[in-house]
């Protein structure tokens, strides 16, 4: 690829309900629109993914794919730009997946953080009755590695707590051009998101410090939420528990509100911290404040996100357009795994 752009590779899973909320958009969605300029993008739709937890449900998952795609391009993903597709529009991935696995140590897949905590969480099979992890949820990381190689991606943006998840796919890089004496794959490299700490969900623990924001926790707030929902979601968000008079102090470090309001209106929060904090200023107030702010923030995205619904027929078109694009690139890298490897 001398003389052209580094290859990048990103993508999430439609999980929950399919639709990205503010903390998808700050850690992963907006530096990906500042990256797209820079790079040959891929930003896929994790479907295959979303199985590892959603098998055997009756949630659509395409249904929750379209909604991601949705998001994806309301966020600024531009089709012209990067490829926006499904996972499984592209079945290379698990060509590939499939031949890494037989590469790869169980051990590996055993020691990974993310496996260790689901593992422990599972329930009994409905109608089994053992307790046990589906051979997707060990091979995950597996796929996850096959969708960065199989573009022999150059780079991947990860958040800055994140780093580590992408050294196992680095790993199985390594070992297949080890095994193979050869520098096939480029190890890809992590594109450090500069997202400092991690946005608030409208909750907090048994504790009182706020949780993070998350679909599993039920405390964000969407990207295709309307006015009223905004309004109602702020209407009960986390305030300091010990300010139940307008004249109490509060304590904006650890307002779920008063923090939203910093982030999307950095040269005026400054007035509602402090009144929060003298006890001139009631949540009331505050709430209602920063629920404008934020529903500013995202009508451009509502706006942009209500085109392509109404226009069904030209998502439709970006996804096999961008598949169709994903399937040439992956199947050239296949072509050189299979010659590689002697199966041809």
């Amino acid at each position: 690829m001398s003389g052209a752009k580094k290859r990048l590779l990103s993508g999430m899973q439609p999980s929950g309900n399919g639709r990205l909320h503010l903390g998808n958009y700050e850690g992963a969605l907006k530096p990906w629109v500042q990256l797209q300029d820079q790079y040959e993008m891929y930003c896929f739709i994790a479907d295959w993914h979303a199985f590892t937890t959603l098998a055997g449900t009756d949630v659509s998952i395409a249904d929750q794919s379209r909604q991601v795609a949705l998001d994806y391009l309301s966020a600024g993903l531009d089709p012209e730009k990067c490829a926006i597709f499904r996972q499984s529009d592209v079945p290379q991935h698990a060509e590939l997946a499939i031949l890494l696995g037989m590469l790869t140590p169980v051990s590996w897949l055993e020691r990974v953080p993310t496996y260790k905590e689901k593992r422990e969480h599972l329930e009994n099979y409905e109608g089994g009755g053992e307790v046990g992890a589906s051979y997707g949820l060990l091979g995950y990381p597996v796929l996850q590695a096959a969708d960065i190689l199989i573009y022999r991606a150059h780079a991947v943006p990860v958040g800055k707590d994140q780093a580590a998840h992408l050294e196992l796919s680095r790993a199985i890089a390594r070992r297949f051009n080890f095994l193979y004496n050869t520098e096939y794959f480029p190890e890809p490299d992590a594109v450090i998101s500069e997202v400092t700490g991690v946005l608030p969900g409208l909750d907090a623990d048994e504790n009182g410090k706020l949780r993070k924001m998350s679909k599993s926790y039920h405390n964000a707030i969407y990207l295709s939420d309307t006015p009223d929902q905004v309004a109602e979601r702020l209407k009960n968000a986390f305030t300091t528990p010990s300010k139940i008079r307008k004249t109490d102090a509060g304590i904006p470090e650890g307002c779920a509100v008063c923090l939203l309001r910093k982030l999307y209106d950095p040269a005026e929060y400054n007035v509602q911290w402090e009144e929060c904090r003298n006890g001139t200023r009631g949540c009331v107030q505050s709430k209602r404040e920063t629920t404008e702010v934020i529903n500013t923030f995202l009508e451009p995205l509502r706006t942009k996100r209500a085109e392509y619904e109404n226009d069904p027929a030209e998502l439709d078109r970006i996804l096999a357009r961008a598949a169709e694009k994903a399937r040439a690139t992956a199947e050239e890298t296949l072509r050189g795994v299979r010659q590689i490897m002697k199966i041809v």
